[in-house]
Formats: structure tokens, sequence, C-alpha cells
């Protein structure tokens, strides 16, 4: 029995193996890895043959013809020895050599690529689609840094192959149903958002109060000359940012089950923590310039949308994919297919094309480039207010709000009044995912105060108002900063949305609650008597204050006791008032009375 059972064990373990080989695994990473999976298999073989010897056959009563069978393999177990195709063996040596030759920026010859990847059988885009899909999976099942250096440089030569031999990607019909989801587009875990911004954190820091944001959210915050902790209000002991890599390494792997981008501001650190090595960057910089040259001579717009399609996908990829792209000089020749004129022929192309601008300017370095381009900021702008898609006008709102992280670009933005009412247009009337990438973009340019007032003047506060049914987190979170600094016209402009703000202050979640609390503290502070009192008119106000206090974040008890006190004191002052106005009407009726 103990014979069988180890039997049992080791047939098990050569089963695994043979389906680790079979099941969509890599074929260039088994290939590169054929010395292994051969000795793998001899130490097996070697243990099964272990067993065999050890098999006590004549208690088991086999007749000739199933021991004859034992015997033969028993023989053939023993007598085994590595094995490794010589053509696989060939193969891997040319594939090397490949690489090689691209880490010295030596271009491949079409005619030895097609050979390779021949051999393996690879022979179409979509088979390489799937060759690269099974590389990335790779390298989350792998521990060692030099592995995961291996298959990127893999994925480098396969990406450029499929494009050099077998054209750019079919892209599919771009509808609102088929998008890929964008981070706006998913439910944020509440931990996972920064507090400034309310986007997913990228770069999660703690400060001195042990509060965490998003690094460069409150580094521009603290830049701006402030000293204190937005969460909570306290004056920072020290303005040191301590990296949170807990959670970061969380929203990694969130970000990673969603499928959603997820990297740094600093650009060199990928998920996986591969830092990509010479032959890879070299691989994509071919890449890149390969197809950026194919779209320079003026194909036709199908042929333009497959290449400027395989563009988006690239630079979706990491940051050296982003930086390869515009230096290859990418981004003017795609503000070519941004144009009303290519959304009214071919709607898909002018979604493909908006959107990689958008994924290259997640690079710091391209944000530059995009703002210095002549049309391209114009040709996003067009987008945003007319363009043939929702898709597209939510991706022009997500490139302005990817610009606008930049202070100076900020300020050029909100000067324009096209972008503006662009983006409140979009908050109006777009879809949900369209509207949260507008919000965004409309939060970020609210962080100048001169923006601020164009931002009134497009009729923002009404906007929000209107938008606190459908994403009242978000709209509420702008009407807090608007009318913080926005003046008493912007007061004025929200006095209507005093009742809702009441409803998100009793059922709300904590975030807009909290948002809701310090708008209508800031309004009755700067509005008057009048704003307290429509404040005042809303049914157990007072109770759901007090509600707040008790179960509310660290600020929102603090802004709910502050509103607390606000509506006693001018209680306070209507009862004095009515008594000073009873007591003088009393006196004056006593003086009017005849003498007795």
């Amino acid at each position: 029995m103990l014979c069988f059972e180890e039997m049992y064990m080791v047939l098990q373990r050569i089963k695994t193996l043979i389906e680790e080989c079979s099941n969509g695994s890599s074929k260039m990473w088994l290939l590169m890895q054929s010395d292994r999976v051969a000795d793998s298999f001899h130490k097996l073989t070697a243990d099964l043959s272990t067993v065999l010897d050890i098999l006590p056959l004549k208690e088991l009563d086999l007749n000739d013809d199933v021991q004859e069978l034992v015997l033969l393999i028993r023989k053939q177990c023993s007598e085994s020895k590595p094995f490794a195709d010589p053509r696989d063996s060939e193969l891997k040596r040319e594939v090397i050599t490949m690489l090689d030759r691209i880490k010295r920026e030596i271009v491949p010859e079409p005619s030895k690529l097609s050979e390779i990847f021949d051999g393996l059988e690879i022979r179409d885009s979509s088979s390489c689609r799937a060759e690269i899909e099974s590389l990335e999976e790779e390298i989350q099942n792998r521990n060692d840094e030099q592995s995961k250096s291996e298959i990127v440089a893999l994925i480098g030569l396969v990406r450029y192959t499929k494009c050099v031999l077998f054209g750019a990607s079919t892209p599919l019909p771009s509808t609102e149903t088929q998008q890929q989801k964008q981070p706006s587009e998913i439910v944020i875990p509440a931990d996972f958002r920064c507090p400034i911004t309310l986007e997913l954190v990228r770069d999660p820091v703690v400060v001195a109060t042990g509060q965490t944001y998003d690094r460069e959210s409150i580094k521009m915050w603290i830049e701006s000359g402030h000293n204190t902790c937005p969460k909570t209000g306290q004056t920072l002991a020290h303005t040191d940012l301590i990296p949170n890599r807990s959670l970061k390494n969380l929203i990694a792997m969130w970000c990673r089950e969603q499928k959603i981008p997820f990297e740094t501001t600093s650009g060199n650190e990928k998920v996986s923590g591969v830092i990509t090595n010479r032959a890879a960057l070299e691989a994509t910089r071919m890449t890149a310039s390969f197809l950026v040259n194919k779209l320079s001579i003026s194909p036709t717009m199908d042929a333009a949308n497959g290449v400027v399609y395989e563009l988006r996908g690239l630079a979706k990829t990491d940051s050296d994919s982003r930086a390869c792209i515009a230096e290859a000089g990418a981004i003017p020749v795609l503000v070519r297919y941004l144009s009303s004129d290519i959304g009214s022929h071919n709607p898909d192309l002018q979604v493909n094309a908006v959107t990689t601008i958008l994924n290259l300017s997640i690079l710091e370095a391209n944000k530059t480039r995009i703002m210095e381009t002549d049309g391209a900021l114009n040709g996003v702008v067009e987008v945003l207010r007319s363009g043939a898609k929702w898709e597209a006008k939510a991706n022009a709102a997500a490139t302005i709000f990817s610009l606008s992280d930049v202070h100076s670009y900020r300020k050029r933005l909100g000067r324009k009044t096209r972008v503006i009412k662009g983006l409140i247009d979009l908050a109006r009337s777009g879809p949900k995912s369209a509207k949260r990438d507008a919000l965004a973009a409309i939060l970020n340019l609210a962080g100048d105060r001169e923006t601020v007032a164009r931002l009134v003047e497009g009729g923002v506060v009404e906007m929000t108002v209107e938008g606190m049914d459908s994403l009242p987190e978000e709209s509420v979170t702008i009407l807090e900063v608007v009318v913080k600094r926005g003046g008493l016209l912007a007061i004025a402009a929200a006095y209507g949305s005093i009742k809702k703000l009441g409803v998100i202050l009793r059922e709300g979640s904590d975030r807009s609650r909290e948002s809701a609390a310090a708008t209508l503290v800031t309004m009755c502070r700067k509005g008057g008597s009048d704003i307290v009192a429509e404040l005042a008119c809303i049914i157990g106000i007072e109770r759901i204050a007090w509600e707040l206090m008790a179960t509310g974040t660290v600020r929102g008890r603090r802004k709910a006791a502050t509103l607390l006190r606000i509506l006693r004191r001018w209680a306070a002052g209507l009862e004095s008032g009515l008594t000073e106005r009873l007591t003088t009407t009393m006196s004056s009726a006593t003086t009017m009375l005849p003498a007795q």
C-alpha cells in the first residue's frame, strides 16, 4: 500500500508538470525554461523508477503480460536521461541572440523574427496577444526579480514582432458597454481614496497627524501655504511625508484584481516591482517608433485606427512605454485624429486617439509635452465639448484632470472658458462614468481660487446641486470647495441647496456628511442670518447634528458641533429680539394710556 501511495503521488506530480507545460502556458517562457523542465521530468522519472524497484510484484499476483509491462517501464525509467529537443535548444539560442541584438539597439530582421515565431507556432496577431497575456500572468507567478526581468524582455520582443509581422490589432467597436474599466467607473473602497481628491491613491504617504493622503495631493496642499491636516484640521508638527507601503501593496493587489492600471507618478516603479531591463526598453522603443512612423505616412482611417489602438494599449502598460511613445513623436500625430470631422466619420478612431493621449499624460514629463504641442490641448477640449461618443468626452475630461495635477497648468486650464463649460456640461448630461471624470477634473481646477470664480459664473453650483441625487459624495465635495473659495456669489447661488445638504447630512456616507456639514458652516458664517434661518427650517436639524457628532468622522463631528453652536446662537438671538420688541411695544402702549 505504501508503494502504491508513493506511486500515486509521483504520478500526480508528473500530471501537474504536464498540465503546466500544456494548459495556457507561455510558449516563449516554456522554451526559455526547456532545460529546467527536462530536468524536472527526469527527476520525477527517477522517483517513479525507485518506487517500481521496491514494488513487491510477487505479492500482487499479476498475470504475465502485466508483469512484463511493469518490468519494461521499470527498465525504461532506470535508463532515462535528461532530454531537451535539439530543435528547442537551437530556437532558444536564437531568441537569446535576438534579445542581445535588441539590447545593442540592432533592429531585428523580419525574416529572422518570422522563423523564430513560426517555430513557436505563433503565427498571427491573436496568438501574439494570447502569448503576451500568458507572459504577463507568468510575471505574477514569479518571485525572483531575475525571472521577472527576463519575462518583461520577452513581452517586449513579442509585442514588437506582433506589430512588425502581423500588423496592428483590429480593435473591437468601442461602445459604452464594451470599454475597459477605468478607475472612475469602479466603486473604490473608502480606505483607498485620497481624502483631498476622493480619487484612488497612487502613492500613499502619512503626515504628522497619522492621516494618509496621496503624495501629490498633500504635497500641493502644503506648497499652497497650508500648515494643517486637511482631514482633522490639526496643525502639522512637521511636513515630512512617510510612505505607507502596506497600503500601497493592498491598493496594487486590488487594482490587479479589478484589471485597472496602477503605478506611482514617479514612473520607475512597476506594480510587480520589476525595473525594465535594457532589452525590454529597446524593444519598446523600437515598437513605438515603428507604430508612429506607420501612422505618419497618412494611412486610411481604418488602418490609422488599428495603429492608434495599438499605441493606446502600449501606452497603458508602463512609464517606459509612455516615454518611448512620446519621444517617438506620437503626440503631434495623434492630434490629427481629435477633430470633430474625424469624430463624425470614424468615432472609434477619435476615442482611441484621445484615450492614448490620456494614457500618455499619466507620465509627468508627458504633461509638458502635451501642453506645449500645437493643437493638442485645443484638440482635447474639442473632444470634451463635441466628441462623437460619451467615452471620448469622458476620457477628454480625464485628460484635463491629469494635466491639472501640475499647478501652473491648472491655472492655465482654468482660464479657458471652453474647458469650464465643457466639464460642467458633461457633468450635467453625461452618463454616470463620464460625470465622475468631469467632476474629478472640476475638483482639481477648483484648487485655484481664480478658477473658482469662473466655475461659479459657469454654473458649477447649480450643477452640483443637480448632481447630489446621482453622485452625492463627489457633488458635495465640489460644493464645499467652491463655497469656501467662491465668496458671496457662490453662497448666494448655493442658497437653494440647503435642504438637499440637510438630507445628505442625515442619510449620506461619512465623507459626504462631513463635506455637507463643512459647506453649511461656511454658508452660515459668510451668508448671514437668512442662511441660518433657512437651515433652521429643516425638521430635526439639531438632532441630525447631534447624530453626526456621535457617529461621524473626526472632522465631521467638529463641523457638526460648530453647526449646532451657530443654530443655538441664532435661536438665542431670535428670542432676544422678540423679547426686546415685545418690551418696546408694551412701553409704548403704557405711555399712550390716559391718566387715571
